[in-house]
């Protein structure tokens, strides 16, 4: 199986974790799930996060062709289109991103000029549809539930997950997000499962379950398959999806939500400025 060299970065402020992915013997690489800092109080963003991955690149002489955002994220801002234009690379995320696209832009009440077929987009990935990292090759996979677009990528011996299912002593994502599905979830977690136990699995958050004292991210499929307090080897879809629905009741919506998925599902870019020159945000009330 061929391996390649992941690096992950973390960010507290939203445990957030890229990646840069790369292949040693020909030096390119993919960028997974990027992050654009933002202070919500004063609406700025900054580029510290992303220079990080960037530096990175150009320090060992890595040559970017892809960067990829498993899904539209909910919790941070992706600074793909900041990365192209730095670094190159094409930006992807998978097909079914106009569902997504659709919904929140009745949410957000977008108007014409705002397209919900994808094509903010460099690429969109197909269920199944192979590709590469250098000689590596790669295999994107349909997953939803967190989302009805979320893309898990099969590069090598890696599997990226995104926000499918998180460490074993954590678990899995909600499903209460317009389109998500708790059975839809777990149905997409038993692909994941399918592939072979020695897979590495990286995961786009961590929490830290209580007890545990250090952030991880990597895992494997065999160790998810045996050990995840959501859905391990024997556990019931019922039961999952009983107990998923009942522990998202539960929760708050993530603080950046509203900004995070305006910018996301534009592949990254602001909205239009307004005729005084400035981009706005909107915040829907009493929607979410």
């Amino acid at each position: 199986m061929q391996k390649p060299k992941v690096t992950g970065f973390f960010d507290e402020a939203t445990n957030t974790i890229s990646y840069v992915v790369a292949d040693p013997a020909t030096k390119e690489c993919a960028i997974i799930d990027s992050l654009l800092d933002y202070d919500q109080a004063s609406g700025r963003t900054k580029t510290v996060s992303a220079d990080k991955l960037i530096a990175f690149v150009r320090e060992n002489n890595l040559t970017c062709t892809w960067i990829i955002d498993t899904h539209v994220h909910a919790d941070h801002l992706t600074a793909a289109p900041y990365i192209r234009n730095q670094i190159g690379g094409k930006t992807a995320i998978g097909d079914a991103i106009p569902e997504v696209q659709q919904v929140f832009a009745e949410i957000f009440n977008e108007d014409c000029t705002f397209h919900t077929d994808g094509s903010q987009f460099d690429h969109l990935f197909a269920d199944g549809e192979t590709y590469s990292v250098g000689n590596i090759k790669a295999r994107a996979i349909h997953t939803p539930g967190h989302t009805p677009a979320c893309m898990s990528h099969v590069i090598g011996d890696a599997v990226f997950v995104g926000d499918t299912i998180f460490m074993p002593d954590f678990g899995t994502a909600r499903c209460d997000f317009p389109g998500g599905d708790a059975g839809i979830l777990f149905d997409s977690i038993q692909k994941i499962f399918a592939l072979p136990d020695e897979t590495r699995m990286f995961l786009c958050h961590d929490y830290k379950a209580p007890g545990r004292d250090q952030y991880c991210w990597e895992t494997t499929v065999r160790e998810q398959k045996r050990s995840n307090i959501h859905v391990k080897v024997g556990a019931s879809r019922d039961d999952f999806i009983a107990m998923r629905t009942a522990r998202d009741k539960t929760l708050s919506m993530p603080k950046l939500i509203l900004p995070s998925v305006q910018i996301n599902m534009r592949a990254g870019d602001m909205p239009p400025p307004e005729d005084n020159g400035v981009r706005y945000m909107k915040v829907p009330i009493n929607t979410l």
